[in-house]
């Protein structure tokens, strides 16, 4: 693994880790795809730091079950916005 691609994945691992993010929070932050951050996240940083893997796991799991909620409040929002005009 070249140490570019070595070192992005630790600082998206991180990243997540600090701002408890979601995956497109950090896609755009870093200015990658989606699909980049799931495979520096998901599986190079397990190669790279174990414990580290564990962490993010942990965070990407927890933002998973929640991503139904996330969606029903951004709908909740959408029509409270329609409604107010």
């Amino acid at each position: 693994m070249k140490d570019y691609i070595a070192q992005r994945a630790i600082n998206i691992a991180t990243y997540i880790i600090e701002h408890n993010a979601t995956v497109r929070q950090t896609a755009k932050q870093f200015g990658v795809s989606k699909s980049t951050v799931h495979k520096d996240a998901g599986e190079r940083i397990g190669y790279i730091n174990p414990v580290l893997a564990k962490e993010v796991r942990k965070v990407l799991e927890q933002n998973k079950c929640e991503r139904h909620i996330r969606g029903g409040l951004a709908t909740k929002e959408k029509y409270l916005q329609k409604k107010a005009l």
